[in-house]
């Protein structure tokens, strides 16, 4: 499987997801309004805390799966160790139910400012979260298993289908139904269920069928236990520095404010649509170049992989930090939303594209199995970031917390980075800063930045549509010629029709 189709998979596949979600959340708040729509931010946040009962499970399982497909494992193995895991998800998965069951009373009443919806339709939603969150949960280790043998195109077909369902069918029952946050949480529990046995099934058939029934091993656990304990640290400090900021804007603001937090969030994710793709066509395929200690080809792909996220990227997070009102009023037909929502974007979407640069590079540690590299980095923002957002929430509101947020991403640029070149690749660290990102990145914002001087005011609909996306399609082009890597490629298919691998 050639690390373009992978790609591809990965992109269209993400990128209809983010899209099919964010085309219905403008009816969606019409349906239940803007403080149920907070709710679901709620369970975003929700759903990413719980993660830290994965353990690790699921990078380790993706890096396992890939290290497999180079001959690391034998079929036995492989399939001792995903069932050894399989038991271990199942029990957290029942865990995840019952604690966000005992709590949704308490989170109801006594953490979140409800200001419109009664008490007990806030409960009652957060214990379906719970469900909700549980069946994911499982997902996240088929999706880890699928993904580390490269079966991505499968996988993005089978989300897209998934993902399409689940918001076809929240509309259908919001309308035809019952228009409240209830029936969307029952709604996402039924299509997870559906999820969870087919993503089991497929992974389970992409395996060989071993010479012993797979069975619990000690030894399995054992022996990925260091960088799975590496994984589990990584994902708390990760997500302490990615969430704290919802976490205390879920507290110190009103519901409905929280929302709005909550939408400019949403829509500055879509820049991991461009990211998301890369990291996971890369990173099952830097393990496997580590496992055969192939230290040419590593550097090769390295670059190529950074190359292809800013050129991906940066076009999206530019046109989000200059047009963030005018898209926002295009696609909510609501003025004055778009102008609430549109300074926090800005800044969300720099600090979004500032830790997509980091992805690639830190695909590369885990490939390496070195997860002690994100602990470290992670540990010192923490000790810095924590104090920092508390203080610029109380004096500057959702503002200060974005503001935050960005300052972070940028010290991992550009301290984050050379700590981890120094160790792994020591003569790539300026091509990474001058051909990987300044290029290309120097080009999407030269672009996007003209257009807006140009065109101050492209007024609405079709014509303004049509003019952000030309916008939108030179800054990639040039992007794309400026990134040495991406020009190569671009070239050679161009020439023998062959993508590379």
């Amino acid at each position: 499987m050639s690390i373009g189709r992978n790609v591809t998979a990965n992109f269209l596949g993400q990128a209809w997801t983010v899209v099919i979600g964010l085309v219905f959340i403008p009816v969606y708040i019409r349906y239940m309004g803007v403080e149920s729509f907070g709710l679901i931010g709620v369970f975003t946040l929700l759903q990413a805390w719980l993660a830290l009962l994965d353990m690790g499970m699921t990078p380790t399982l993706n890096r396992e799966m890939a290290r497999f497909t180079a001959g690391a494992h034998t079929p036995q193995s492989i399939r001792d160790l995903l069932r050894s895991l399989e038991l271990i998800a199942l029990a957290m998965s029942a865990a995840i139910g019952v604690l966000v069951w005992a709590a949704a009373d308490w989170l109801a009443a006594d953490w979140l400012r409800v200001e419109k919806l009664p008490l007990e339709t806030v409960s009652q939603a957060i214990a379906l979260m719970g469900v909700v969150v549980a069946l994911r949960f499982m997902e996240g280790l088929y999706r880890g298993a699928i993904l580390g043998l490269q079966r991505q195109v499968f996988y993005n077909a089978a989300n897209s289908l998934f993902a399409t369902v689940r918001a076809v069918g929240a509309l259908a029952v919001l309308a035809w139904v019952s228009p409240t946050i209830e029936a969307y949480f029952a709604w996402q529990g039924i299509v997870s269920l559906v999820s969870l046995a087919t993503l089991a099934a497929a992974a389970h058939r992409e395996l060989p069928r071993p010479p012993l029934p797979p069975r619990f091993s000690r030894q399995a656990i054992r022996d990925i236990w260091r960088f799975a304990g590496g994984m589990l640290a990584t994902t708390f400090l990760v997500l302490l520095l990615m969430q704290v900021d919802k976490i205390l804007l879920s507290r110190l603001l009103s519901l409905e404010a929280f929302g709005y937090y909550v939408l400019a969030a949403t829509v500055a994710s879509a820049i991991g649509v461009m990211v998301s793709p890369v990291t996971q066509a890369f990173y099952p395929r830097f393990s496997a170049i580590v496992a055969s200690d192939d230290a040419e080809e590593l550097a090769r792909a390295y670059h190529r992989g950074a190359q292809l996220v800013t050129t991906l990227a940066a076009p999206a997070a530019m046109m989000l930090i200059f047009f963030s009102e005018r898209i926002l009023r295009l696609w909510t037909g609501d003025g004055a939303l778009a102008q609430e929502v549109a300074p926090l974007l800005a800044l969300l979407a720099a600090g979004a594209l500032l830790n997509g640069l980091m992805m690639i590079p830190y695909m590369l540690t885990l490939a390496h199995g070195w997860s002690a590299f994100a602990v470290r980095v992670n540990a010192v923002a923490v000790i810095v970031l924590v104090p920092a957002i508390v203080w610029a929430t109380q004096r500057h509101g959702a503002v200060g917390a974005a503001w935050a947020w960005v300052l972070l991403n940028a010290g991992y640029v550009l301290l984050g980075i050379r700590y981890l070149h120094h160790r792994l690749l020591p003569r790539e660290m300026w091509t990474w800063y001058h051909q990987d990102v300044a290029l290309p990145l120097t080009g999407a914002a030269a672009v996007v930045a003209l257009s807006a001087a140009l065109w101050p005011d492209a007024g609405t609909g079709i014509a303004a549509l049509f003019l952000l996306l030309a916008a939108a399609a030179c800054s990639c082009a040039l992007a794309a010629m400026l990134a040495p890597a991406i020009r190569r490629s671009m070239l050679d298919l161009m020439v023998s029709g062959k993508s590379p691998r």
